[in-house]
């Protein structure tokens, strides 16, 4: 017997294998198209009848390109594939209207101009490394060459250099072993560095703790050479090479033993105190001061006292010089005199010009972070003073602050006290033999430029301090791009005999004297010099690399500086 159409048989539902899930009810028809009112036609959309070319054949009619796309033939292309009717060859390639940079890395500037245009540059428009070192058949070593630039940069950062500076080196280390797409950052107590291989590889990135710092100028110059000579073609240094190097330069003795040292801070305290207007016998108790405070200063650093202490301490025995004059009643003494040339031995001028410096180069964190370290040191020279000079109120200690007003026209004593200076300065330091002529003759110009435009011109001496620091900074990056070293040593001891050290004590005696408003005063000139100082050093670095030849973009600028907003 036949079942009829319609019956309990046919009727059975199918099981899943016998239908898809995708497959239209039963009874729903396919919906009409949309008229073209509903849909017009866009004028990029091609023509009814019309198909696309199909890779690989030369033309083809509607029906086949239709078949073919009912077939499983033709599959999606991906949302990041180029359109089929694109042709790289045929293309025309983006220009920008001002054209594309071309940088001249010229071999004749130094490195740290060429590797500052470099960090200043967009990553887009750096130009890709030449390997100066020859890497093994595998490559260079990253994590390697990574923490050798590490090591590096905290030797330089611990050392007092700039933080533009120290990524300059940084990135001058990287490129010279064939590392392309590296970043570093520099803070004032991290460094970390990122290399990036390709656009889909993880990037590798890498960080070292500045814990400990150490001014030493004879070991920042050796970390200079190494980079020199990383960064030269004819030297070839491996890694290992500079390993080994670096390794001999954290082990190097210190250039001048430590009583050399404690000579050299008496000898800096009794110059400056010949420049303030105090003789023979003021120059002799000036360096006795200075050279007990610097003893004192050791056992404090030897007992595990923090910095803060240790200048406390070493401001205390200079001032109780003073205190100890007036209350001796020698009339041919200034007590201010022995005072300020103490001070002029404890003055931070080195992290001020730093951290000015970072500042004024857009490493705000960096130059925050030095300068509340210098005004943690300011205080610490202002809390062991005042602790003396109230003792010596007191005891009926009679301080006159009007004694500031008395000038002394001894042009020749005061060039060459402040020479003296400069170069107590540069032994403190531990500089070069070499440099330390340099900088002496440094610091004797900007006293002579200082003293020629407030006693002949009669200019305001915090312009007057700017113009001579301006000088410094000038003929300092000259004498630093003739050598091809750092700046600092023939900077930071020249700056010496411009210090505040004057300004500074009548401002913490008014304040001993519950006179604020001229303490105050005082003290804000004071502040007012230091910045001027800071200020003016930079000015002249920057202007002197108007004289150098400098690799840039051509038709533009050759030093690319921040773009700044105009106050919005």
């Amino acid at each position: 017997m036949v079942a009829e159409p319609g019956g309990p048989e046919d009727q059975k539902p199918q099981s899943d294998e016998a239908r898809s899930a995708f497959s239209q009810p039963a009874g729903v028809g396919r919906s009409a198209s949309p008229s073209e009112e509903d849909h017009p036609t866009s004028e990029f959309a091609l023509p009814s009848g019309l198909a696309p070319e199909q890779p690989g054949s030369g033309s083809a009619s509607g029906t086949g390109s239709a078949s073919a796309s009912g077939s499983g033939s033709d599959t999606a292309g991906s949302a990041f594939a180029p359109p089929r009717t694109y042709s790289a060859r045929d293309s025309p390639a983006f220009t920008p209207a001002h054209g594309i940079p071309m940088i001249r890395l010229t071999k004749e500037a130094p490195w740290q101009d060429r590797m500052r245009t470099m960090l200043r540059m967009p990553v887009a428009e750096r130009p890709a490394p030449e390997p100066v070192q020859k890497p093994d058949d595998a490559g260079p070593a990253v994590p390697r060459v990574l923490d050798l630039t590490l090591r590096i940069g905290e030797l330089l950062l611990a050392g007092g250099e700039g933080a533009e500076d120290v990524e300059a080196a940084m990135f001058a280390v990287t490129r010279s072993y064939g590392l392309d797409r590296c970043e570093p950052t520099v803070t004032f107590t991290l460094l970390s560095i990122s290399h990036q291989p390709s656009l889909v590889d993880d990037p590798v990135t890498a960080s070292r703790t500045v814990r400990r710092r150490g001014t030493d100028y004879t070991r920042l110059a050796a970390v200079f050479r190494l980079i020199d000579d990383i960064h030269t073609e004819e030297a070839e240094i491996s890694l290992e090479e500079a390993y080994r190097r670096l390794a001999e330069i954290r082990r190097n003795r210190h250039p001048y033993p430590g009583w050399v040292l404690t000579l050299a801070a008496g000898g800096l305290a009794g110059a400056a105190s010949v420049l303030v207007g105090g003789g023979f016998l003021v120059f002799l108790i000036a360096a006795l001061g200075a050279m007990l405070g610097d003893r004192l200063a050791w056992l404090c650093a030897g007992r595990g006292l923090p910095e803060f202490y240790q200048f406390v301490a070493a401001a205390m025995p200079p001032a109780a010089m003073g205190v100890a004059l007036t209350l001796t009643h020698w009339s041919d003494v200034r007590p201010s005199a022995v005072i300020t040339g103490g001070l002029f031995a404890l003055l931070p001028g080195r992290a001020l010009v730093a951290g000015v410096q970072d500042g004024l180069t857009g490493y705000y964190i960096t130059a925050a972070a030095r300068l509340l370290e210098v005004m943690y040191f300011f205080i610490g020279i202002v809390a062991g003073v005042l602790l003396v000079l109230y003792g010596g109120l007191q005891l009926g200690a009679q301080l006159n602050p009007e004694a500031r007003l008395i000038s002394h026209d001894r042009p020749v004593i005061q060039i060459l006290a402040s020479m003296v200076l400069s170069l107590a300065f540069a032994i403190l330091l531990q500089q070069e033999r070499s440099t330390v002529l340099a900088v002496t003759l440094n610091g004797g110009v900007a006293w002579v430029i200082f003293g020629a435009m407030t006693r002949t011109a009669n200019i305001s001496p915090v312009a007057a301090t700017a113009v001579a620091a301006g000088l410094v900074g000038l003929f300092g990056q000259l004498f630093s791009r003739y050598r091809y070293t750092s700046s600092l040593p023939f900077i930071t001891a020249a700056i010496g005999p411009l210090l505040p050290g004057s300004a500074t004590y009548f401002g913490l005696l008014g304040v001993a004297q519950d006179r604020l408003n001229q303490g105050l005063a005082s003290l804000s000139t004071a502040v007012a010099t230091a910045g001027a100082i800071a200020i003016g050093v930079n000015l002249g670095s920057e202007i002197s690399r108007l004289f150098m030849r400098v690799p840039g973009a051509v038709g533009g600028a050759n030093r690319r500086a921040a773009k700044r907003t105009r106050g919005f």
